[in-house]
């Protein structure tokens, strides 16, 4: 959904005369080795989460959006060695044009399918913690399983004009994937970008507003057990509870260290990038090669996404943990210690324990 998403090489003329290439090392070489590796360690990780989410029922609405992000993640996994293709000049002129039609496009449209998930992540996350005892009824889940078919429906609606008005034939090996979109296409991307920024920034405030709840809550939460526990004489188990106040912490953030490491940069580096393509006058070929390294930089940070999510599975999701222990057939021994490590009192479950 961005109008040169996976960039090919091109020329352009700075006061008539200094060629703008964006063929570097940066582009040909450090990025696809990257972006190899993001895929190796990527595909691994995801392939094992479908396989551990494929035995587990959806019985809260928090696994139901996590098996969405899987869904996404390893979509987005498969675009990368095309990425890889292109980026590296390695790719054909058929290919390029599939990495503008179809690959670029199914990437962006599973990194905002993960931003909305995120967002209602954290709108659970935020219900958990501050009605800690309010159960889940089918009727519930059967509208947060329409409600995930409504985001998929939608945005594959928004993406698909993109794919078929991507239609023209490259007039020579060098072309943007710009060049590639009918008049109408460009019009309907323009507006594509305008509706995912408005995706980005609602969640983003979302985002914001859920933790910032959460973080009253577990302060809250925090003085009232530290108050309680003062007055006991010769209680030895304050610095355990204390520890385990940060281990709640540290998992109920994850979600919130994950979608800021990800997506707020590269929505902040696409601001100036996209001026570089439409205000093309005012600036010079030095300060567009920057502005677009920023953004593939940032860029393989929302990349990042598909390799970080497995955590939040293993960290929040009990369920989760349980099914892997399982089909990895770990030690009893070696699972108790596992466990230890991850469960914690973690706001989210009725019962006051792991998710």
């Amino acid at each position: 959904m961005e109008l040169s998403a996976i960039p090919v090489h091109f020329n352009n003329q700075t006061n008539g005369s200094v060629m703008c290439s964006r063929d570097n090392v940066l582009k040909t070489t450090v990025f696809p080795v990257l972006y190899s590796l993001l895929f190796l360690v990527g595909l691994s990780l995801n392939s094992l989460a479908v396989w551990v989410f494929f035995s587990i029922p959806s019985r809260s609405h928090f696994i139901i959006y996590l098996k969405n992000i899987v869904v996404a993640d390893v979509l987005m996994t498969f675009t990368f060695p095309f990425k890889i293709l292109s980026d590296s000049n390695m790719a054909s002129i058929g290919i390029r044009v599939f990495v503008c039609r179809v690959s670029s496009v199914i990437f962006y449209l599973t990194m905002y399918i993960s931003i909305l998930f995120f967002g209602l992540i954290s709108i659970d996350r935020c219900k958990k913690t501050l009605w800690p005892f309010v159960g889940t009824s089918p009727k519930k889940l059967a509208h947060r399983k329409l409600l995930s078919f409504t985001i998929w429906a939608t945005l594959l609606a928004l993406a698909l004009p993109n794919m078929i008005l991507t239609s023209k034939t490259p007039a020579s090996k060098d072309f943007k994937c710009s060049e590639l979109k009918t008049l109408l296409g460009l019009t309907w991307h323009e507006v594509v970008n305008h509706i995912c920024q408005v995706i980005f920034w609602g969640n983003l405030l979302v985002v914001i507003v859920c933790y910032t709840l959460i973080t009253k809550e577990l302060y809250r939460s925090f003085t009232r057990t530290r108050a309680q526990s003062r007055p006991v004489q010769g209680y030895t188990g304050g610095n355990s509870a204390s520890q385990r106040k940060k281990k709640v912490r540290v998992n109920v953030f994850l979600v919130l260290a994950v979608f800021f490491i990800c997506f707020v940069p590269f929505h902040f580096a696409r601001v100036p990038y996209t001026m570089t393509q439409t205000k093309e006058h005012l600036f010079d070929c030095r300060h567009e090669l920057i502005f677009y390294q920023v953004k593939e930089s940032t860029l393989w940070l929302s990349s990042l996404n598909s390799l970080l999510d497995p955590l939040i599975y293993f960290f929040l999701c009990k369920s989760f943990r349980d099914s892997l222990f399982n089909i990895l057939r770990l030690s009893p021994g070696r699972c108790r210690a596992l466990q230890d490590s991850t469960d914690t009192i973690t706001p989210g479950s009725p019962e006051g324990g792991p998710i």
